[in-house]
């Protein structure tokens, strides 16, 4: 017998099943993007030219499996399905693969809050792992949330979960904010 939070859960699948499609059908091939076209954007503007094709999307979200959803000031979300080819040697998703993930959520939340001209790059990035990943955990959202954007240091969090809501991993992040080239 299907419980209602199965069926609820089933529904958000199918929803986020439907989001990942239409983030595909408009990403642009994936390349990557100079410093200096970074800089002529805030971190957000970027985000968003990213996610909605008119900058080409970065590549490692095609080897590791996951697409961007949404990029709001302070907040970022992504989405991967694992697979078997995420396995390690011990019958999961590698953990990798989950810090992968919640490190762009992370990141990505901390550019979204940068101005035009500025960039970031990870200082520090903790995980925990709550519960192993399989195929059968279907997909999952990377949610990162800034908690401080300050002028030289910024911190987030990321957690991640299933459409039923259940955390597998969760994160925090302590960035560098620099300066960008301004040309290429």
């Amino acid at each position: 017998m299907t419980t209602q939070r199965e069926t609820d859960a089933d529904a958000v699948r199918q929803q986020w099943e439907a989001e990942a499609d239409a983030v595909r059908r408009r990403l642009k091939q994936a390349d990557t993007n100079s410093l200096g076209t970074i800089a002529r954007y805030s971190g957000l503007e970027f985000l968003q030219a990213v996610f909605s094709g008119e900058l080409p999307h970065p590549p490692i979200g095609e080897t590791m499996g996951f697409l961007p959803i949404l990029a709001e000031h302070g907040r970022v979300v992504f989405q991967g399905t694992p697979a078997t080819n995420h396995y390690n040697p011990i019958g999961s998703v590698h953990g990798g693969w989950a810090a992968t993930l919640l490190d762009s959520c992370v990141g990505c939340a901390v550019q979204s809050t940068l101005p035009r001209g500025k960039g970031y790059t990870t200082l520090e990035l903790k995980v925990n792992y709550v519960r192993a990943l399989t195929p059968q955990s279907g997909p999952v959202r990377a949610e990162g949330r800034v908690i401080h954007a300050g002028g030289r240091v910024a911190t987030a969090e990321g957690q991640l979960r299933d459409a039923a809501g259940r955390l597998y991993a969760h994160a925090s992040t302590t960035c560098m904010v620099m300066d960008l080239p301004t040309a290429d």
